[in-house]
């Protein structure tokens, strides 16, 4: 079992949570540790806004707990009455994230029965602020997330699996099950990396020239899920089609499969050159003229479809099957060109950014 950084975070926040509420001698520290499970985010900026967030479900708990205990004193039925009263206010307030840390802070305060009525309220609501404070400092300090590494990371990884399993389609290598399989999972796999170009997205930079090169940035991974969410799709018809490609003409049939191989040859090249293993000016396309080029392939497809009217019935292949393919192929090859030059801009223009931790974690 691997424990993520959020667990660990997690742990670490209670115990800090409860060390602080014992330093300072607050009653009940255990609502400290409690304000600070809620309190744990995956990012900064998420930890950020929960804190602020998270102090007003605090406050409008405790306020509205302390209205109910000085008026209906410590009555079983005047909790209930007051936590439906916060929920209330909660979701007319649009705070529903934090609903449940505001429960928490109504019953902690509401259980008190003490002369000194308001002083317990004021030391509970200090409690559970304490421990949404440990958290959030705990989420600034202790493993914070690399959250364009592992982004990188999981588009690498994740591109490298769409290739190899495409390379097997095109030839017809690979079996029908196991390769159903895999597209479910590169599926699960691109979700998580749409959820990760969020969180690397919601990161904020405070100096200007980092600014700039964030947004840079975003433009260039947006870009590389959008090609990897096209070479999937490509994946995905060369699978449902399998049987159609293999009865297409084998010299046809060998035109696609040189131009899938140079086309994910040339996204392996993308991705060795954002990471600076590649020079900004080294391009597939000059080097491989050899290769068919896209209107020539358009051409001797629009033959084949001449071809398969002449032939009527006796042709075996279905060209409103293939069409689908080539569509796919073009439009992830559009991609690919756009990708290229995103990467080439960026890499001109801030060449000394490149993350020497994408080596570590990638090669």
């Amino acid at each position: 079992m691997k424990l993520g950084a959020r667990v660990l975070k997690t742990g670490v926040a209670i115990v800090f949570a409860l060390f602080l509420a014992e330093l300072f001698h607050l009653p009940a520290p255990i609502f400290a540790g409690i304000a600070a499970i809620f309190a744990i985010q995956p990012s900064i900026y998420r930890s950020y806004l929960t804190i602020i967030e998270q102090f007003q479900a605090n406050l409008i708990g405790a306020s509205v707990a302390v209205i109910f205990g000085l008026v209906f004193g410590h009555q079983i039925v005047a909790i209930g009455i007051a936590v439906i009263i916060t929920i209330s206010i909660m979701l007319k307030l649009g705070l529903e994230k934090s609903l449940s840390l505001a429960l928490v802070t109504v019953v902690a305060i509401m259980e008190v029965q003490h002369e000194d009525f308001l002083t317990f309220a004021l030391i509970r609501f200090a409690t559970i602020l304490v421990g949404v404070l440990a958290a959030f400092i705990v989420n600034l300090v202790f493993l914070p997330p690399r959250y364009e590494t592992k982004l990188f990371k999981k588009i690498y990884f994740l591109q490298d699996d769409i290739i190899r399993w495409t390379r097997l389609a095109i030839r017809q290598a690979s079996e029908h099950a196991s390769a159903k399989a895999a597209l479910s999972k590169f599926n699960t796999r691109m979700s998580r990396v749409e959820i990760l170009y969020g969180f690397y997205k919601e990161e904020r930079s405070y100096f200007g020239h980092k600014k700039f090169v964030k947004a840079r940035k975003l433009v260039v991974y947006r870009q590389m899920i959008t090609t990897s969410k096209k070479s999937l799709e490509l994946l995905q018809r060369l699978h449902k089609h399998e049987n159609e490609i293999a009865q297409l003409p084998d010299q046809f049939h060998l035109m696609i499969q040189e131009r899938l191989d140079f086309l994910l040859t040339y996204h392996e090249q993308l991705l060795l050159k954002y990471t600076g293993k590649l020079k900004v000016d080294h391009t597939e396309w000059d080097d491989k003229v050899d290769y068919i080029q896209r209107t020539e392939l358009m051409d001797i497809f629009i033959k084949q479809i001449s071809l398969a009217y002449e032939e009527e019935e006796d042709t075996e292949f279905s060209s409103y099957h293939l069409l689908y393919i080539l569509s796919r192929i073009l439009d992830y090859e559009e991609n690919l060109e756009h990708l290229d030059t995103l990467i080439v801009s960026y890499l001109n223009y801030h060449s000394e950014e490149l993350n020497i931790e994408f080596e570590e974690e990638v090669y």
